[in-house]
């Protein structure tokens, strides 16, 4: 029997106050319009300049592109939201909305995997570089961080439109999530909860874990090198650990307790929808001497 009769969902947002809401919009408003100019420069830059042709820049390339897509998922609906008295999504773009921020972002934390994976091999068998992390390795593990992402994200669309949702409508928040849908079912979900926290906090746990790991390794690997190139490749490192940590941090503390009520909920979610997708930009452009020095090139050629 089908039991989904909510055609579609009632948003309560961050805030009911006129006034909290303008300030919220022109906020988020600005880091919007910080995110995709931001990450289309970044874009342009590493495939205008052939000195940055690295798989390093490839894959920070390819980590822009996922960030704007990632921010195109949950922000633009929030701002046109901070406008209607009546916040209402419908039961389709809510699913919509579910499986690509959860395709998005696990994509975006197995490219980060990826990601250290590159630093590895270059830190490490800097000697096998070329052979271990060329342009069709890049290519097939860029694409595999894509599969895996869709992979996460319609098993967690396929588990969620199964819930036997029967009303009430309300969630409390500015987007539609897996686990504030379970909080709607009329019916027993403990397996569907057990099912989806293995698929979410799991993952995201095991790779915050791995990405820790492999990144301690690598810090630890550095006094071998010498100064100038341990400056460097410190950098680099610790723009990947904060990265790491500003994406996994909130989204562990959401997803990574099953079966319990999260306070402050929406607080930390505006992290891992809007804060994070802005870090990869501010960190990577303002960290790294390179692609500053080849941004100014480009805009200086146009302006």
């Amino acid at each position: 029997e089908n039991y989904t009769v909510v055609t579609e969902f009632v948003l309560l947002g961050l805030s009911q106050n006129h006034e909290v809401q303008m300030t919220l919009f022109l906020f988020f408003l600005l880091f919007y319009m910080i995110i995709l100019p931001g990450n289309i420069l970044i874009i342009l830059t590493i495939w205008g300049d052939s000195q940055l042709g690295s798989p390093m820049y490839f894959f920070l390339a390819n980590l822009a592109f996922l960030d704007i897509c990632y921010s195109s998922v949950t922000p633009p609906k929030m701002l046109a939201d901070f406008f209607s008295h009546q916040k209402t999504i419908s039961y389709g773009a809510c699913m919509a909305q579910l499986f690509f921020l959860h395709f998005l972002g696990a994509a975006e934390a197995f490219l980060l995997m990826v990601m250290a994976y590159d630093r590895y091999v270059a830190i490490c068998k800097p000697l096998h570089y070329n052979k271990l992390v060329n342009r069709g390795i890049c290519c097939v593990l860029v694409g595999a961080t894509w599969g895996g992402g869709f992979i996460h994200g319609i098993t967690l669309f396929g588990l969620s439109i199964n819930l036997p949702l029967c009303g009430p409508n309300i969630l409390d928040n500015f987007f539609c999530d897996v686990h504030q849908l379970v909080k709607l079912a009329c019916a027993n979900t403990y397996i569907v909860e057990l099912s989806m926290f293995l698929n979410n906090g799991v993952v995201i746990i095991m790779c915050f874990i791995l990405l820790l790991i492999s990144y301690t390794v690598l810090l630890l690997k550095l006094w071998t090198q010498s100064s100038k190139a341990k400056n460097k490749v410190a950098s680099t490192c610790v723009s990947h650990i904060i990265v790491v940590s500003v994406m996994c941090g909130p989204a562990i503390y959401i997803y990574g307790l099953p079966f319990q009520a999260v306070p402050k909920e929406k607080v930390v979610a505006v992290f891992h929808t809007v804060i994070f997708p802005l870090t990869n930009p501010m960190i990577y452009t303002l960290r790294n001497k390179e692609i500053k020095d080849s941004m100014w090139k480009l805009v200086s050629k146009y302006i």
